[in-house]
């Protein structure tokens, strides 16, 4: 100890003035007047209003890619002590002074600065000279499009940045391979690769390819290692497990802790939730949460019950029927049974309501105590405003001439016998003897006299149908399809045997206290296989580019013009890109001033 205290305690470190050069003019170049433009600059229009929701904590689905990205955007709002109030309804607008704009530009800025240093690190692992990664650091540093994608509220640049934070911990992972293996430097980077690949797919999913790029050198490195007869079998299989661990087991908790936190921040009721199933909604904080809020949970003969299509396409809609008929002849000269219409509605409305019968009784009221539907009875759907039974039978429906009509039963007396039996078959059922339960269960009706199956076709209906979507029996032998799933979404135990009874119960709400609750991975499920399959109608336009154009540069649109001068900002036109409508684009008024292109 004595001898400790007589020594002097030394500290040494190697700095590499290059790098700090690099990183203070990467930082000056990013942070200088960070809040110029004080308006929306493009596609803040969108990231803006996803950081509001953030800060109301109002759900939002975006499928542009996972919530990560989103959730740094909004940790610079968050910093900045941002509301949310702020209506991002078009390019250009001024912001208003409770919008923290330096610290909303911050983060990307900061990743665009801190990229410049780590691809000169990135070559230096690769093994070069310190003038070539000097080389690449200054094209880094001064590529215009990266320096202004990096001064926005984007998530380019975060993107850019957790791409080669992945490249460089690997690299150096892979170099410390050669001398030091499972030294505390070697699990440091390694885990760190796996981080960043997390975050990186967790930006964007363009980041995928950097992962799998990382993944396909990873195992040619462990087929190596495999074949390396110096080492042992315990030694293999140890250097083989650390890298399943840090690099696939790791990066996949880390994607579901993005989806966590994202999820957790965003517990209340938004505009995106009718793209959410009835279960989904059900599990936010107002909207159909307080409609359905003490809905009796097991659907009984006697229920009032509105009929979800689970497959949502082309937009939500409930099982529906109104006193218009079919019409006696169509255009094309087929007939129809002139009964009916039984449509799928995309708005609430009474009409949408039906009454769960037993089809050996009359009763249209629930039994103390409620008698419960389970998989595989029968029963007859009552349409509540109009007392008819849902019906099917082999007339051509009148869209899809393949599959059969769906009416609501009319008795016309032309030897034309209802058939209106329908067997329920609970698709998501754990075993046979499953009842049915409200927005947990997913259900299909097939019809007990043809073995078809209440469908959503999807077609929309001709002004004699009111726009609405078509409902057909799609035969059994068909392939299996989400068109035929539908889930109870608003329910309650009926308790008017007349008519008018019923009619006054149809518009009043329930008032039973059950609550549910949806677990983490069922949400995330969904919310992931949303974000993959939703795509917008008009995904292309006429201003749309070709990948050559990326590179010529020949196509531009503007990203933001000075409502005073003759200044604005460009950027090219990336194929299919939706961010700017053509009225949009007309009203931007094209100068010949400084411009600044941007590839996105």
């Amino acid at each position: 100890m004595l001898r400790f205290l007589r020594q002097p305690l030394v500290v040494t470190a190697d700095i590499n003035l290059s790098v700090l050069a690099l990183t203070g003019v990467g930082l000056l170049s990013r942070l200088w007047r960070l809040t110029y433009p004080r308006a929306v600059v493009f596609d803040e229009v969108y990231y803006g209003q996803y950081i509001s929701f953030y800060m109301k904590r109002i759900f939002f689905l975006d499928n542009s890619g996972p919530p990560f990205g989103h959730m740094l955007l909004a940790l610079g709002g968050y910093v900045g002590g941002f509301d949310g109030n702020f209506l991002w309804n078009r390019i250009g607008a001024e912001y208003s002074s409770n919008v923290p704009v330096w610290s909303l530009r911050l983060l990307p800025a900061l990743a665009g600065a801190l990229s410049v240093p780590m691809a000169y690190q990135i070559v230096l692992e690769l093994n070069y000279s310190h003038c070539t990664a000097m080389g690449a650091a200054l094209l880094m540093l001064i590529e215009n499009t990266l320096i202004t994608q990096s001064r926005l509220m984007l998530l380019e640049s975060a993107l850019i940045f957790f791409n080669l934070l992945s490249v460089l911990s690997y690299l150096k992972f892979s170099n410390l391979q050669k001398h030091s293996p499972f030294s505390l430097s070697w699990w440091f980077w390694l885990t760190v690769t796996g981080v960043a690949c997390s975050c990186t797919v967790g930006v964007k999913y363009t980041g995928v390819f950097t992962y799998l790029l990382l993944l396909s050198v990873a195992a040619v490195h462990a087929w190596h290692l495999i074949g390396d007869q110096t080492l042992s079998n315990v030694c293999v299989f140890c250097h083989l497990l650390a890298r399943a661990v840090a690099l696939l087991v790791l990066p996949m908790l880390m994607y579901l802790l993005f989806f966590y936190v994202h999820l957790i921040l965003l517990y209340r009721s938004g505009p995106h939730d009718q793209i959410m199933s009835s279960a989904f909604q059900a599990s936010l904080e107002g909207g159909l949460a307080r409609i359905t809020r003490g809905q009796p949970l097991e659907v009984a003969f006697g229920s009032q019950v509105t009929l979800r299509s689970v497959f949502g396409k082309p937009i939500p809609c409930w099982l529906h029927s109104h006193q218009n008929t079919y019409p006696m002849i169509y255009e094309n000269g087929r007939g129809s049974s002139h009964q009916q219409q039984v449509t799928c509605y995309p708005f609430k409305d009474v009409n949408n309501w039906w009454i769960v019968k037993d089809p050996g009784r009359y009763q249209f009221v629930v039994n103390n105590p409620p008698r419960a539907v389970r998989h595989g009875d029968i029963v007859q759907l009552v349409h509540g405003m109009t007392s008819r039974l849902l019906n099917t039978h082999d007339v051509a429906a009148p869209m899809s001439p393949h599959s059969q009509e769906v009416s609501c039963y009319i008795d016309y007396n032309i030897s034309m016998p209802p058939q209106n039996l329908w067997r329920l078959e609970i698709v998501n059922r754990e075993s046979d003897t499953d009842i049915w339960k409200t927005i947990m269960s997913e259900v299909r009706f097939v019809h007990v006299n043809t073995s078809a199956i209440l469908k959503l076709s999807g077609a929309h209906l001709p002004d004699w149908g009111f726009q609405q979507l078509e409902v057909v029996g799609e035969k059994l032998n068909r392939a299996y399809h989400e068109s035929m799933v539908w889930n109870v979404e608003e329910h309650r135990y009926g308790k008017g045997q007349e008519q008018k009874e019923r009619e006054l119960e149809l518009h009043s709400s329930t008032q039973v206290d059950i609550s549910r609750n949806l677990s983490f991975m069922a949400r995330f499920t969904e919310l992931q296989w949303r974000m993959l399959t939703l795509r917008t109608e008009n995904s292309e336009h006429k201003y749309s580019s070709s990948p050559l154009e990326w590179v010529t540069l020949d196509t531009n649109i503007a990203y933001w013009l000075h409502p005073r001068t003759n200044s604005y900002t460009l950027r090219p036109l990336t194929y299919g890109d939706t961010s700017l409508s053509p009225s949009e684009l007309r009203a931007l008024r094209w100068k010949d001033s400084w411009d600044i292109l941007i590839r996105k």
